[in-house]
């Protein structure tokens, strides 16, 4: 049991990934307190779910649209510095929607404007967070830090929407703004503090000069991942399942305030009840440690999909709370075994634009899902939303079953962190930086120019 329990938590041998891990989870306790405050004041500014998918859209479409590129972004510029750059970018806006807030001058068309600078800041920060984990953890850690991610996230998704809620009660939504503002210093002193020498820096990629390069680089991600079943497996559920079942910020506060009759407060905890079951499902991961099973991201999507489903016939608070917990673990399951998926299946100089594609998929399509749900929220009522948005995401879940029953064992077994070797564009890569015969193997630490 002693050994389990070693297991589940071996990342935080690592001095970098306890600074990463500390930083990030006071930062994303600020950033679940934003989200929930900044869908509450939308709601109290415009009365209409349809500007909730607004704000949705234009923080997240940023994202679809530039999400590949910044996948070359991550595999060819130093990951921590660009990383500091786009935390203390999201800690400026952060301070712009609190100022606005609390002189009374925000209106709607403010916070998407906002939004869509935010969702600029997240087009860069994301692919290249994932991918820098690696280098903090090594791929015999990845699967352990990633789950731990997971965790820490929904951590703060429990703590971050309860403490809003009592936050907006008692002071307005301007104090959550500021709370989230402040606490990127957090996650900025983390990265600075960090050592470079104990980084594993894998191979560099040549910088694109050209158009031709840049799309030629391009292909070369989307290419692995439409070539590697578990990988394919992953973006494609977890995008379709994004786009249909995971607008949590468009659909509970409507819920919370049409159905159940509640307020903010109620708002927040259900929202902390998604992020328990999230949590709950990251231990169980972590506690159950091995290789991740592509199977689970199927099992994740289905039982996502059938408690938003029940979700919709739900007019008892209590019960609203339980499926809120259900579709947490199943969205959690679904997500970061996918990632983890991801991470071990790639190699390391194709790193960034892969996870690039995911982090794309799955925050890119959340625009398209937010608006289409708010519309109907707004023309057909929320209950009708969410009720279309679960039977999607459970017919998903089916369909990929039916999918996964039909492949190969290849699919099916359980991925490893078996080191690949590199793409063909790799080796050409390292050659040209490192001007040798050979190209270093791939996940060396490389001496030349970052």
């Amino acid at each position: 049991m002693m050994l389990r329990d070693r297991r589940a938590v071996r990342a935080f041998r690592h001095r970098n990934y306890r600074l990463f891990f500390g930083g990030q989870l006071v930062s994303l306790i600020g950033t679940w307190m934003q989200q929930v405050a900044q869908a509450w004041l939308v709601l109290l500014l415009t009365g209409d779910p349809f500007w909730l998918g607004v704000v949705a859209a234009a923080q997240f479409l940023p994202v679809l649209a530039f999400g590949l590129f910044a996948g070359i972004v991550a595999d060819v510029l130093p990951k921590r510095q660009t990383l500091i750059v786009a935390q203390a970018a999201m800690m400026a806006l952060a301070v712009i929607l609190a100022v606005l807030t609390v002189t009374d001058l925000v209106e709607a068309w403010m916070i998407v404007l906002l939004a869509l600078g935010l969702g600029f800041a997240n087009a860069i920060d994301m692919p290249v967070r994932q991918s820098f984990v690696v280098e903090i953890v090594g791929r015999e850690d990845i699967g352990n830090a990633v789950v731990l991610n997971s965790a820490m996230f929904n951590g703060a998704r429990v703590v971050g929407p309860a403490v809003a809620g009592l936050t907006i009660g008692a002071f307005g939504p301007a104090m959550a703004f500021t709370m989230n503002a402040v606490s990127y210093v957090a996650v900025i002193a983390g990265l600075v503090a960090m050592r470079s020498e104990d980084l594993r820096t894998p191979a560099l990629v040549v910088r694109p000069h050209s158009a031709g390069e840049v799309v030629a680089q391009l292909r070369e991600g989307i290419g692995y991942v439409r070539h590697t079943a578990p990988v394919w497996l992953a973006v494609v559920v977890v995008g379709l399942v994004a786009t249909a079942g995971m607008n949590f910020n468009v659909i509970v506060p409507v819920i919370a305030r049409e159905i159940l009759d509640s307020d903010a407060s109620g708002f927040g905890f259900l929202m902390t009840m998604s992020g328990l079951g999230s949590l709950a499902a990251a231990l169980w991961l972590a506690m159950a440690g091995g290789a991740p099973r592509p199977s689970r991201i199927v099992a994740g999507a289905i039982v996502l999909g059938a408690a938003e489903l029940a979700l919709a016939f739900s007019r008892v608070f209590p019960l609203s709370m339980l499926l809120m917990f259900a579709i947490g673990a199943g969205g959690l399951t679904m997500a970061a075994v996918a990632n983890t998926t991801i991470q071990l299946s790639v190699p390391d100089g194709l790193r960034g634009r892969v996870m690039s594609v995911f982090t794309t998929v799955f925050a890119g399509s959340q625009p398209i899902g937010g608006l289409l749900v708010g519309t109907i929220a707004s023309v057909a009522g929320i209950a009708v939303a969410v009720g279309i948005g679960g039977a999607l995401s459970l017919a998903v879940g089916i369909a990929a079953l039916a999918w996964v029953r039909r492949q190969p064992d290849a699919v099916l077994r359980p991925v490893t962190a078996t080191a690949r070797p590199p793409a063909e564009g790799q080796v050409r890569a390292a050659q040209a930086i490192e001007n040798a015969a050979v190209a270093e193997p791939l996940g060396r630490r490389v001496s030349g120019p970052r």
